[in-house]
């Protein structure tokens, strides 16, 4: 029988996933209380629809970073896809293509960029971890831009590896034939079992600069012309900081949970972010969602669109492409469904109110 829902679908994923890979992908850091608090956020907001209102035709269409997209959804980087499926990110940059959105793939994929533009020409951005290795981190910007991505997005969240603790219990490593290809020619590309520990942390330890300061942006704006958002932002200051910067961008987001917890849920600050510097830089945001209401409420917020991560992730184990399509015109068809019970025909008309009618 086929998942009704995305919530559903977690559970088809975890039947067919190695413990370990299911783990490593559905893990938070520490207790989890902010993996927890990103969906309890969600659900504490309430809508308060309009009535009477013609919602016979909505529209959906919108456009991230200069790229034209069908719906406010765009893939999150994730990492290790063929984890879930042979085809891994080939899979998810055909779905994302197929369904007139952008993905933005991880600089730790297993597959390599040019390879992932290519399957998807027109909607690829990619994600940058800074390496201490500063040549090799320029080697990877110029690649990404070489390959035609449309913009790059800098975790900034990420110093140090939080500590998902089913990570060490599992001792993760990449199963052997996978290599985190976009650094293999930097040597860079083995991601090796430890035991008693995480394999990424440790590679993230010897590996990510965790010196990595404001002053740099200058350094990474200056190697290449595509648009530069950062990601991981949750406080208002740092968004500041960040337009100051002279970024395009930013993604509000706390790594899913990921890397601090006891972080606030995203939902619960993206508002006054937006708020902040809406006008002036595309604020995207990503964190537990799950629903097309989620996205609805996300806008609401000031968000110019959401990123999902693990819910492609449950697809693309469920069933490949089609699984991570299935997850994208869920969220289309759900997100469609709440405009029109909200009363609300356009993107435009997703506005602050819906939220807090005050």
């Amino acid at each position: 029988m086929e998942p009704l829902n995305i919530l559903a679908l977690e559970a088809l994923a975890q039947s067919k996933l190695s413990r370990e890979a299911f783990d490593y992908y559905a893990s938070g850091a520490d207790d989890e209380i902010t993996l927890r608090d990103n969906r309890a956020a969600f659900e504490r907001r309430k809508i308060h629809y309009r009535v009477l209102v013609d919602v016979a035709r909505r529209a959906l269409a919108t456009r991230v970073l200069g790229v034209d997209v069908s719906m406010p959804v765009l893939v999150a980087p994730t990492a290790f896809h063929r984890m879930a499926h042979p085809d891994g990110e080939l899979a998810t940059a055909r779905a994302a293509r197929a369904c007139q959105t952008a993905m933005i793939l991880s600089s730790l994929s297993n597959t390599d960029v040019e390879d992932v533009a290519a399957a998807h020409p027109d909607a690829t951005f990619f994600q940058l971890y800074v390496y201490r290795d500063r040549k090799a981190t320029e080697a990877l910007v110029r690649r990404a831009e070489a390959a035609g991505c449309k913009a790059l997005v800098l975790t900034v969240d990420a110093p140090l590896l939080g500590r998902r603790e089913r990570d060490v219990r599992n001792g993760f490593a990449l199963p052997p034939e996978l290599k985190v290809r976009n650094l293999v020619p930097a040597g860079y590309g083995d991601l090796e079992r430890l035991t008693g520990e995480s394999g990424l942390a440790t590679y993230f330890a010897s590996l990510i600069d965790p010196a990595l300061q404001w002053k740099d942006l200058e350094w990474l704006r200056s190697l290449t012309r595509l648009p530069l958002v950062v990601k991981g932002i949750v406080r208002v200051d740092d968004a500041l900081r960040a337009r100051d910067a002279g970024v395009a961008g930013l993604v509000v987001s706390n790594h899913g949970g990921r890397q601090l917890d006891g972080s606030p849920a995203t939902i619960d600050v993206v508002g006054p972010i937006a708020d902040a510097v809406g006008r002036e830089l595309e604020v995207l945001m990503d964190g537990g969602v799950r629903r097309g209401t989620d996205v609805l409420k996300a806008l609401a917020l000031g968000a110019k669109a959401v990123l999902i991560g693990r819910p492609v992730l449950w697809g693309l184990a469920h069933d490949g492409e089609a699984g991570v399509r299935f997850v994208l015109e869920t969220l289309r068809r759900e997100l469609d469904l709440a405009m029109a019970l909200a009363g609300c025909p356009t993107l435009a008309d997703v506005t602050r109110d819906l939220i807090d009618p005050r």
